[in-house]
C-alpha cells in the first residue's frame, strides 16, 4: 500500500521561506517520479514542480520557477520543496503525488500520478 504524508506547511509572511516534505512508502522509490501540486480556495489543482526518479531533472511552473526548489532523497525516500521569496498567491494545500513515469515533462500533468498525499496547509500572509 503507498503512503505519502506530507509535513513541513505552516504560516509565513510575504518574502519568508518554507520547506515541505514528503515520506513515501509501498513502492520502490528511486523508480518513479515524484511531484508536487497545490490547490487553492475555489481553483483547480496545479502543478508546482516535480523530479525524476533520479533527481537529474526537474520541472517547474512558470510561476515558481527560480523561487522553489524541488529535491530527493533516494535514500530516505522522501521528497522536497523548498519554498523561498513566497508571495500571499503561493497561498494553497501543496499535495505531493507519486508519478507511474520516472522522467519526462509527463510529469508536469497530474493525470500521470496515481497516489496522492493528503496535503499540508501553506499559508502566506502579506
Amino acid at each position: 500500500q503507498v503512503q505519502l504524508v506530507e509535513s513541513g506547511g505552516g504560516l509565513v509572511q510575504a518574502g519568508g521561506s518554507l520547506r515541505v516534505s514528503c515520506a513515501a512508502s509501498g513502492r520502490p522509490f528511486s523508480l518513479y517520479g515524484m511531484g508536487w501540486f497545490r490547490q487553492a480556495p475555489g481553483k483547480e489543482r496545479e502543478f508546482v514542480a516535480a523530479a525524476s526518479s533520479s533527481g537529474v531533472n526537474t520541472y517547474y511552473s512558470d510561476s515558481v520557477k527560480g523561487r522553489f526548489t524541488i529535491s530527493r532523497d533516494n535514500a530516505k525516500n522522501t521528497v522536497y520543496l523548498q519554498m523561498n521569496s513566497l508571495k500571499p498567491e503561493d497561498t494553497a494545500v501543496y499535495y505531493c503525488a507519486q508519478s507511474v513515469y520516472s522522467t519526462g515533462s509527463l510529469l508536469t500533468s497530474p493525470v500521470k500520478y496515481f497516489y496522492w498525499g493528503q496535503g499540508t496547509q501553506v499559508t502566506v500572509s502579506s
